[in-house]
């Protein structure tokens, strides 16, 4: 099976939680909108005017996965599909469900980090929002990144391994891989402070990072860098 991709082509975003799966088990996968094409192609697909079976069915927005004729939208249900196959989820309902469900906290704190630098419009740009901004991401490094990250630092202790969930790795470790990363980009100086409180989940993100095919893709023109357009990003006026 080869699965194709749908996200925008210049940022890691909601689409990298994906890629990191998909490179993890060494899938392979088109990264659609990066070839030549690909954004009319991903654009014909939302619009419902792709002329294929998905058309009655289209996905609001990126990133979504084309496997064979099956079109998956949404980062938490793409994983929930992909995670059996690519040997990346348990075998069992129980297992399954309880990963999604911590995928699906992930999907709600990117919302937060997101709203870091869009607190009120997202078709607003940041320099019209700085003052809302400023005040959000006070609330945010002082009460929301510690409640989350101590909330998966416990997931982790609680499950009596090296992974969230034990002795089996799987999707969610590489979720919180790219949530770590991403929060040390944006936030430097709050994340110093903030990590000391979770030295489980830094140690978790350092062995993801030294697992050879994350480190083949990390050192890759396949990982985008971080930069001011994605949900992670680094404005010194907002990092305390």
């Amino acid at each position: 099976m080869r699965y194709q991709l749908f996200y925008w082509p210049g940022i890691q975003g909601r689409g990298e939680f994906v890629r990191l799966a998909l490179e993890d088990a060494g899938a392979a996968y088109d990264d659609v909108a990066r070839q030549d094409g690909g954004m009319s192609r991903m654009m014909a697909m939302m619009k419902g005017s792709a002329g294929s079976d998905a058309d009655k069915r289209p996905p609001f927005a990126p990133p979504f996965l084309k496997s064979g004729k099956l079109v998956i939208a949404q980062a938490a249900n793409i994983l929930f599909y992909l995670g059996p196959r690519l040997k990346l989820a348990p075998a069992d309902d129980n297992g399954r469900l309880w990963l999604n469900a911590l995928q699906l906290t992930v999907t709600d704190f990117v919302k937060e980090v997101h709203d870091t630098h869009h607190p009120i419009a997202t078709g607003l740009y940041y320099e019209d929002q700085k003052p809302q901004a400023q005040e959000y991401v006070g609330h945010f490094l002082k009460d929301r990144v510690p409640k989350y990250l101590g909330y998966f630092e416990d997931v982790l202790t609680r499950s009596g391994g090296a992974y969230l969930l034990g002795r089996k790795f799987s999707y969610g470790d590489l979720s919180m891989f790219q949530l770590v990363d991403g929060l040390r980009y944006a936030f430097p100086k709050a994340m110093k402070r903030i990590e000391r409180k979770t030295p489980g989940l830094v140690a978790l993100h350092d062995r993801i990072a030294a697992r050879p095919t994350i480190a083949a893709y990390l050192g890759s023109e396949r990982r985008l860098p971080f930069n001011e357009d994605g949900i992670f990003r680094c404005y010194p006026e907002l990092d305390r």
